[in-house]
C-alpha cells in the first residue's frame, strides 16, 4: 500500500506568531517537504493546482519536474489536475514531458476544481463543470494513446491530424486517479475506464465516503474491471501529532481555528468527530486510520495533508519525521495484514504497467473498445 503526503499549497500566515511566508518561501517549504518525504521512505508526494490566492501551486508539473530532480524513489504526483480548465493537449504533453524526466516515477489525479471564479478567467462555465470533465478526459486518453488524433467536440477548437509531444515513455500512459468528494459522474467516468478513484474525504463524514466509493466499485465491476473489491482506491486525510491528545491539541488548536478553508467554523473537537481529522497520539492516529478500510474496504492509497493553515516548516518537518517513522510503518503492516491475497495492494505504476504491456496483458490501460473507433477503452 502506498502512503504519503499532500499538498495545498497555501500562504497563511501563522496564528501564533503572527508571521507571513513569502511565495518563494512556500514553494520552498514545500520542496524541502517532498525531499525530506523521499529521505524518510514515504510512497508519494502530491500537490494541488490552484489558480486563486491564498494558494500558489499554479504549475505543479513544474514543481514535481523540479521536485523529481531532487529525489530518487517517491512517486510524485497531483492532488489535482484541473481537468475543465486546463487545455487537454496542454495537460498530455506536460505530463507525458513530466512522465519523461522523472522515468515514469508520476502519476496524476484529475479534479474538477470548485471556485468559482477560475472558470471564466480560463474561459469556461463553472455549470459546464461535469461535462467538461467527461469530454476533455475522453480526449486527453486519446492523445495519450494514438500517434495521429481527429477530433471534434464541444468545448474546443477541433483537433486535424494532431500528434501530442512527446509521447508517454515507452508507450504507456501515466496512470490517473479521478479526484471527487461529492460528484457520482466522476465516480462513475473513474469506473468507467477502470482508473483509480480517489475520495479526497478531509470534508466529509464516513458515511459519505463510504457511499462514493461503494458506487465506484459497483460501477468498475460492472464494465468488466474485476470484482468491486479489486478497484482502486485512494483517501485522504489529516493528521496533528503529540506524545498526547492533550499537547496535540493545545499546538494544533490556533492554527486549526484559523484555517484559510475552515477556520471560524466548527470546533476542532465537531470538525474530528464528524471527518478523518485526527489530532493526538500515533496510536490515536493509526487507529483511527485503520477505520478507513472498515468504511471503504481495502484500498491502495492513503494520502495526509500535514502542511496547510500557516504550520512553520520545522513543525511540519517533525510532524513529518513521527509520520513516516512512527504511524506509517505500523499502518503498512495492519493494512496488509488484513487484505486479502486477491485484492491489489498498491495502485498501478509506470513499472507495473510497462511490465503488464510488454506481457501482453489485458488491462484496462491497454484495452481498445472495437465498438468505439479503434479508441482506448
Amino acid at each position: 500500500m502506498q502512503f504519503g503526503i499532500f499538498t495545498i499549497g497555501d500562504v497563511t500566515t501563522d496564528p501564533t506568531t503572527g508571521t507571513t511566508p513569502t511565495e518563494k518561501e512556500r514553494i520552498d517549504a514545500m520542496t524541502a517537504i517532498a525531499v525530506r518525504a523521499d529521505e524518510l521512505g514515504l510512497d508519494v508526494f502530491a500537490t494541488g493546482q490552484h489558480h486563486n490566492p491564498p494558494f500558489v501551486p499554479s504549475a505543479p508539473t513544474t514543481h514535481l519536474a523540479h521536485i523529481g530532480a531532487k529525489t530518487k524513489n517517491i512517486q510524485l504526483s497531483t492532488a489535482t489536475t484541473l481537468i475543465t480548465t486546463t487545455d487537454p493537449v496542454r495537460i498530455a504533453e506536460d505530463y507525458s514531458f513530466l512522465q519523461n524526466l522523472v522515468d515514469g516515477r508520476m502519476d496524476l489525479m484529475m479534479g474538477r476544481g470548485n471556485t468559482g471564479p477560475v472558470y471564466p478567467w480560463f474561459g469556461k462555465d463553472i455549470r459546464q463543470g461535469i461535462p467538461l470533465a467527461v469530454e476533455n478526459y475522453h480526449l486527453l486518453r486519446r492523445l495519450w494513446r494514438e500517434p495521429v488524433v481527429n477530433w471534434q467536440g464541444q468545448f474546443r477548437t477541433p483537433l486535424q491530424g494532431f500528434t501530442a509531444t512527446p509521447a508517454p515513455l515507452e508507450g504507456v500512459a501515466p496512470f490517473v486517479w479521478h479526484g471527487s468528494i461529492r460528484s457520482p459522474q466522476i465516480a462513475e467516468q473513474a469506473a468507467y475506464y477502470g482508473d483509480g478513484f480517489f475520495h479526497n474525504n478531509i470534508f466529509w463524514n464516513k458515511e459519505h465516503t463510504a457511499s462514493m466509493v461503494d458506487l465506484y466499485r459497483r460501477r468498475y465491476e460492472a464494465h468488466g474491471h474485476g470484482s468491486a473489491d479489486q478497484a482502486i482506491v485512494g483517501l485522504g486525510g489529516q493528521v496533528y501529532i503529540a506524545d498526547s491528545e492533550e499537547q496535540a491539541k493545545k499546538e494544533f488548536r490556533p492554527y486549526f481555528d484559523n484555517a484559510p478553508v475552515y477556520g471560524h467554523g466548527p470546533s476542532l473537537e465537531e470538525f474530528t468527530e464528524l471527518t478523518p481529522l485526527t489530532v493526538g497520539t500515533p496510536e490515536m492516529i493509526i487507529e483511527r486510520t485503520m477505520q478507513f478500510a472498515d468504511w471503504v474496504g481495502d484500498y491502495q492509497r492513503q494520502l495526509f495533508l500535514i502542511d496547510h493553515a500557516g504550520l512553520p516548516l520545522e513543525v511540519v518537518l517533525s510532524q513529518l519525521e513521527r509520520l513516516a517513522t512512527e504511524v506509517v510503518p505500523e499502518l503498512r503492516r495492519r493494512m496488509e495484514a488484513r487484505r486479502p491475497d486477491h485484492v491489489p495492494s498498491d495502485p498501478p505504476t509506470f513499472d507495473t504497467l510497462l511490465a503488464a504491456k510488454r506481457e501482453g496483458l489485458s488491462l484496462p490501460h491497454f484495452e481498445v473498445n472495437p465498438g468505439n473507433d479503434g479508441e482506448a477503452n
